[in-house]
């Protein structure tokens, strides 16, 4: 039978709180009921979603017992949808894969055909679940910001935070490759400097910068910004964005809430853009991975991405979630 990874909730003895669990385990293969493509999954991810679901963290996983893996690449093996057929290769973000229905950390899915997108070209399966739905993400917000306008200037960048994880990393190849000047924020410029500038930092800003309550005007410092931190960095990121500026939230990594006022808004005409990577549209999805295809660079990704067996997923997501970890994981299911 195909292995997968199965999060189920675990009732201690003790009769104190619930806790989802995490586990390797072999499965039947999926029933049609389960969506009319099958698909033969060759690599998975590690999102800062998927950590929190491999860690046993509330918050993901909406039913249990459920496969885990926000992210699939695959083949096509059948399809019941004539808009796919066997050997096709294919990508699927989101959609509900590891909250309400079974996900990608598995050798062996059936998913609903709608969200599917072909395997762009020039990208293949390995470095399409290294992008992966942090590249997804990120190429989603790099395109609202030129929808924007995005200009830049050395004395306004436009700010990536949360800058050497997953949306991150790729926001700021992303960015650099289209020629914009790009602001990396990080708490850990001494270890991760060289790491930033080599995706395409042009500077690097102390998080410290931002973090704390702050007036709700500041000076104007950027351009715009891609955020996936959330609360006072968010904030202060708010208050410091120049005039017409446009931010893209799409994160909650440092916090959900938004200690934030009106003010910048109002007398900045400021745009405060929220970014969903689950629930984006077929023709989304398709200009961010065909963007994707087109602007990142196959050795910095290969560079900035470990690769993991199914068995060593679990690990990997607790050292993702300490801290110990930049860039992207991929999870090679059959391995």
């Amino acid at each position: 039978m195909p292995r997968a990874i199965v999060i189920r909730r675990a009732e201690p003895a003790d009769g104190t709180e619930l806790m989802n669990t995490a586990a390797v385990e072999e499965l039947p293969e999926p029933g049609p009921e389960a969506g009319p493509v099958l698909v033969d999954v060759a690599f998975s991810g590690i999102n800062y979603k998927d950590a929190l679901a491999l860690t046993g963290r509330p918050g993901v996983v909406r039913r249990t017992p459920l496969v885990a893996g926000i992210d699939l690449v695959g083949t096509v093996r059948a399809s019941e949808d004539v808009r796919w057929a066997a050997g096709d290769t294919v990508v699927l973000n989101g959609t509900g894969l590891s909250e309400t229905v079974d996900g990608g950390l598995a050798e062996v899915a059936r998913v609903a055909a709608g969200n599917l997108v072909r395997l762009p070209e020039g990208l293949t399966p390995a470095r399409a679940a290294a992008l992966g739905t942090a590249g997804y993400t990120a190429a989603l917000c790099v395109l609202r910001l030129e929808d924007a306008g995005l200009a830049t200037t050395p004395e306004q960048p436009v700010l990536v935070t949360g800058a050497t994880g997953g949306v991150g990393s790729i926001a700021i190849a992303l960015l650099a490759a289209a020629g914009h000047h790009v602001a990396a924020l990080t708490g850990r410029a001494d270890r991760y400097g060289d790491y930033l500038r080599g995706l395409g930092a042009t500077s690097l800003v102390a998080r410290a910068e931002l973090e704390g309550p702050g007036r709700p005007l500041q000076s104007q410092r950027w351009s715009a910004a891609v955020d996936s931190v959330g609360g006072e960095v968010l904030a202060n990121v708010l208050s410091q964005t120049r005039y017409g500026g446009t931010v893209t939230a799409c994160g909650l990594a440092g916090s959900a809430s938004l200690p934030a006022s009106v003010v910048p808004f109002i007398l900045r005409a400021v745009t405060l853009a929220g970014v969903d990577s689950v629930s984006a549209s077929l023709p989304a999805r398709e200009a961010a991975w065909a963007r994707l295809a087109r602007d990142i660079d196959p050795a910095l990704l290969d560079a900035l991405t470990e690769t993991v067996p199914l068995t060593g997923a679990i690990d990997a997501a607790g050292r993702l979630l300490a801290g110990r970890t930049h860039g992207r994981i991929v999870v090679d299911v059959r391995a």
